[in-house]
């Protein structure tokens, strides 16, 4: 596929440049650059450099970009630019120009004009990473949203992407666990809802502790037992891992989020101690009050503040199992890059693996992508009116639940099953676009009459605006067939397929900063400028060419806002 348009312009804008300035070198972090125009009136695409240039030519701004504008080829590109302001240099994109771009994105259905990565690498996107015997609350819908709409994106564009549910299978809560299990365990509750009888043991005994000394001691007996391979602590742990899996699964299946692998905290068990010794003995680490720590004193952030590895009594932490974790992704699976995708209170503890694993020689690009909190309208922490924290299946459940109140209202002929599928399809959907229409570090506020809208950036919106291409078909009482002749002659014809072509620049830089917000903002202005084009351009009563036109436009729209809405992790559906 060819380059993006601001690629092409960038091109010919150096070109010009070198004509403009001659033999004055330019500063070493000058790029011509060239981003939307700021008022589409004057054109679609702009460039600043002869403002950024004035300075080192030591020219008015103006007569720098009047001779990049002499300089500039246009040909088969844009129309002659235009100077704007104190100096900005504005393009327009010949109609011709789109008219052959539609074409291309057209006969381009799986990629839809959007180039590969450059420099392909293997990534592994750590995300999600529930507990085990916990059920996954409202907290985890950041991070396994995230985590899956980054990996879409980053496999999309030719990356070599590799999934992994880092959940926590192993720690003090099972010491809790196995003796609420042996003493406590309901087996009816247990079969009925195995996560939720789990959690009834861990709060159980852990109350009970608090107030029995002798309690807390056994709890403690009982997880060593289960370290050391007790045959049966060790069973009915790997029952416990393997039921919450399957509940956790029901989860991922409703979401449509899948893990190429669940290697849990438990897995890197016999990779600690070793791991250690070995930074004992390469002087990475040094015993400090019984404890073996990593400092950075040479870090400023990071002084006074060292990762523990092993504690003075010989337990591990999570910082040893996550640096296990780095050597297994690096020389297993060959990662070149490692995403965490886990909310912003664990900074420090990424800051301080992320040195050490520097220090042990660790190459790979090492990313932690933080994220805020979801709000209740009283701007606090989103809780039941008991105060506790919201389940997810909860919220999934209440959100397809809404959805189909929806359709029941404004489309109660359609039959049973489409209606549920509709309702699955709007209501996981508004959870998704709620999350990752905002800026991941934004504390956003959960309210279901917001993101359950028709009107507004929000799911039904956009998938409402898909539904509308797919309607025009359904009146012809075919698919698209193709189109002999595209021709742009209206603006509202134009403004779409820019938009449409814009979609290449849109994916890519959702990677730049992990901004799914990115693809969400495009699509939305995706649907409002072809709510704009339907209005204005009669497509079904239109004839000859400016049909053709118009029904490969709607096409197009179709195949973007689905593609993009794919990415997004968000299904669409042909009816609402």
């Amino acid at each position: 596929m060819a380059d993006t348009f601001p690629a092409l312009l960038e091109a010919r804008l150096r070109d010009a440049l070198a004509k403009v300035v001659g033999d004055t070198p330019l500063p070493p972090d000058f790029a011509a650059s060239v981003g939307p125009a700021q008022n589409a009136q004057f054109g679609d695409y702009q460039a600043n450099a002869a403002m950024v240039l004035a300075k080192t030519l030591k020219a008015n701004p103006r007569q720098i970009a009047a001779g990049i504008v002499e300089h500039f080829d246009a040909a088969g590109l844009c129309e002659s630019p235009t100077i704007d302001g104190p100096g900005f240099v504005n393009f327009r994109l010949a109609a011709d120009t789109l008219a052959a771009r539609v074409r291309a994105m057209l006969a381009d259905p799986e990629k839809l004009g959007v180039a590969p990565a450059a420099e392909p690498k293997t990534v592994v996107v750590d995300f999600s990473a529930p507990n085990v015997a916990k059920p996954m609350h409202v907290g985890h819908i950041r991070s396994t949203i995230l985590g899956d709409c980054l990996a879409r994106i980053a496999r999309f564009l030719g990356h070599r992407v590799i999934t992994d549910n880092h959940i926590g299978d192993w720690g003090t809560q099972f010491g809790m666990i196995l003796w609420g299990w042996k003493h406590l365990l309901d087996e009816a509750a247990l079969e009925k809802d195995p996560v939720g009888e789990l959690l009834r043991l861990y709060r159980e005994v852990n109350a009970r502790q608090k107030e029995d000394e002798a309690l807390r001691e056994t709890c403690k007996a009982e997880l060593v037992k289960l370290q050391n391979g007790d045959p049966e602590n060790l069973a009915i742990w790997e029952k416990c891992v393997a039921l919450s899996k399957r509940g956790l699964q029901r989860i991922y299946d409703l979401l449509d989020v899948r893990f190429d692998h669940w290697l849990g905290e438990s897995y890197y068990n016999d990779r600690l101690a070793p791991l250690v010794e070995d930074l004992l003995a390469r002087g990475i680490a040094e015993v400090s009050d019984g404890a073996v720590c990593v400092f950075f004193r040479e870090i400023e952030a990071l002084d006074g503040k060292p990762a523990i590895v092993r504690k003075s009594d010989g337990g591990f932490l999570y910082a040893t199992t996550d640096l296990a974790t780095i050597d297994h992704r690096v020389e297993e699976w060959g990662a070149d890059a490692i995403w965490y995708v886990v909310g912003a209170p664990q900074q420090l503890h990424f800051d301080q693996i992320f040195a050490a694993a520097a220090r042990r020689g660790i190459t790979a690009e090492l990313a932690f992508i933080p994220f805020g909190s979801i709000l209740g309208k009283d701007k606090k922490m989103l809780r039941t009116r008991s105060g506790d924290t919201v389940q997810l299946a909860d919220v999934l459940a209440e959100a397809v639940e809404r959805a189909r109140a929806i359709i029941e209202e404004k489309n109660p002929e359609l039959d049973e099953a489409e209606k549920a599928e509709i309702a699955r399809v709007i209501g996981i959907g508004s959870v998704k676009y709620a999350e990752l229409s905002q800026y991941r570090m934004t504390d956003y506020v959960f309210d279901w009459d917001t993101m359950l809208s028709l009107k507004g950036n929000t799911a039904p919106y956009l998938i409402n605006a898909y539904v509308r291409t797919r309607a025009i078909f359904r009146k012809l009482g075919g698919e698209f067939a193709g189109a002999e002749t595209i021709a742009l002659t209206e603006d509202a014809e134009k403004a779409l397929a820019l938009k449409l072509a814009q979609f290449a620049e849109a994916v890519p830089s959702v990677l730049n900063d992990f901004r799914p917000n990115a693809l969400a903002a495009y699509l939305y202005e995706l649907a409002n400028t072809y709510h704009g084009f339907y209005e204005k351009c009669p497509i079904l009563r239109a004839e000859g060419a400016a049909r053709d036109t118009r029904l490969a436009l709607c096409e197009l729209t179709g195949r973007v806002l689905k593609k993009g809405l794919d990415l997004l992790g968000i299904a669409t559906a042909e009816r609402m």
